[in-house]
């Protein structure tokens, strides 16, 4: 970076000093080219005990005022964590997960801490703005399973204009053997031997094929990678594609794209984006030929306000942008859970098409309480949560379409009193329908 690199991807163990190396950086930087710049937590809440307040043991200060001695700021702002500096350059510590609602001018240099945790699309949206500015962006982190930070580092080590480094606590000798056996001793009396075992390889040893904790489907993943299920899977032309759908408010929403054979299904297509409406997510599908069934969740009778005539989403997906909806069968978040712990040994995914979707269900895990240091019977609600509810959805819906989709019965052979009222006002000639209407 001192020699004018612009990408940088560090997978160092655990209390290898990786924050620290990029907090001072930072300050460097601040001197050198008054502008904005930002560290980035996976979540905003996380920034204040890991960075802000957090204090060097080894020294007694903040390692913020280690990083940025008082000397050179014009003021300190606690409550949004923030510093300005005399030269009129500013620091400011995020979270992937506020990233986008952050006032003030776009950054020239990122720090994105704890990488492999943060949502990826926070990168995605700050990436051309970096271009732009001519900034640079450090990626910092520990290994948490294939997701996106392994597909980052396999990206970096093949790139001229990237650094990427992997290093484990054999490789820089920072921390000691007996340290990390007390470790492990210590994470097995809280988690299990099993888990424990995880969590050191993970954690010191940098392993990207360690089990994440507390993951719901990472073991069935696994396999699916070993079976070699997780490659190209291309549309069959002749079977509808049906899709699954996590409706958010103002949030992520996500869409998995599947069909439906006799013995298993190809999961072909995944997509989420945050703050369009549902014409953006039809268009998608519609582009591509996905007219299938689109399963959705029970909150999407909720109305929409502002829709004419207060129409619930399911109508607005139905009457306006034509879509055949269905609500997903009704069932408890653990029955939706076991149903994709089901469902996994019956799926084919497409790699490319579906990767930011492999990377939820990978992520996807219970929420760990860290006052009670328990699992909690809920699942955490980070950047993965989206693909993974809309996966819950599918893996309960998945079997219906084996059935025609809503085919009527012959109007010949059914008695008017069977008819249901939608049925009855639609039966019949079109002036028989408007006589009843």
């Amino acid at each position: 970076m001192a020699s004018g690199g612009k990408r940088a991807l560090g997978v160092w163990h655990r209390r290898s000093g990786k924050d620290e190396v990029c907090l001072h950086w930072a300050a460097i930087c601040t001197q050198r080219r008054p502008a904005t710049y930002w560290h980035m937590l996976p979540e905003y809440a996380q920034g204040r005990k890991a960075i802000w307040a957090a204090v060097n043991p080894h020294t007694g200060k903040r390692r913020i005022d280690e990083a940025f001695p008082k000397e050179i700021r014009a003021s300190t702002n606690e409550q949004e964590m923030f510093i300005r500096f005399k030269n009129g350059a500013t620091w400011q510590v995020v979270g992937s997960d506020n990233f986008n609602s952050t006032v003030g001018s776009p950054p020239a240099g990122v720090v994105f801490s704890e990488w492999a945790l943060s949502n990826p699309a926070a990168y995605g949206y700050l990436a051309p703005i970096l271009v732009e500015n001519d900034g640079w962006a450090m990626f910092i982190t520990t290994s948490r399973g294939r997701n996106h930070c392994k597909s980052m580092l396999d990206m970096a080590r093949t790139r001229d204009d990237w650094f990427a480094e992997v290093l484990s606590a054999d490789d820089t000798g920072a921390i000691s053997k007996t340290a990390i056996e007390v470790q492990r001793v210590e994470y097995a009396g809280i988690f299990g031997q099993e888990a424990a075992d995880s969590l050191i390889e993970q954690e010191y040893y940098c392993s990207f094929d360690a089990a994440v904790l507390g993951s719901y489907w990472g073991k069935e993943l696994r396999v699916a990678e070993a079976e070699g299920r997780i490659g190209r899977v291309p549309v069959n032309p002749d079977l509808p594609v049906t899709t699954a759908w996590d409706i958010g408010v103002g949030d992520s929403m996500a869409i998995w794209c599947f069909q439906v054979y006799h013995d298993h299904i190809d999961v072909v297509d995944y997509y989420e984006n945050s703050g369009l409406g549902f014409d953006h997510y039809c268009e998608w599908l519609d582009e591509r030929g996905y007219n299938g069934i689109d399963y959705v969740p029970h909150d999407a009778k909720v109305r929409e306000p502002g829709a004419p005539g207060a129409r619930s989403r399911i109508q607005t997906l139905i009457e306006v942008h034509k879509r055949k909806c269905e609500l997903v069968p009704l069932q408890s978040i653990a029955d939706g859970i076991n149903a994709g712990r089901r469902t996994l040994p019956f799926a084919r995914f497409d790699a490319v098409r579906c990767k930011r979707g492999l990377d939820c269900l990978r992520e996807y895990k219970v929420k760990w309480d860290a006052k009670k240091m328990v699992f909690l019977d809920t699942p955490d609600h980070g950047w993965p949560s989206h693909g993974g509810s809309a996966w819950r959805y599918l893996s309960v819906s998945w079997r219906s379409p084996m059935r025609p989709h809503n085919e009527p019965e012959p109007e010949l052979f059914r008695q008017i009193t069977e008819l249901t009222f939608d049925e009855w006002r639609d039966f019949g000639t079109d002036d028989e329908k408007a006589a009843r209407a």
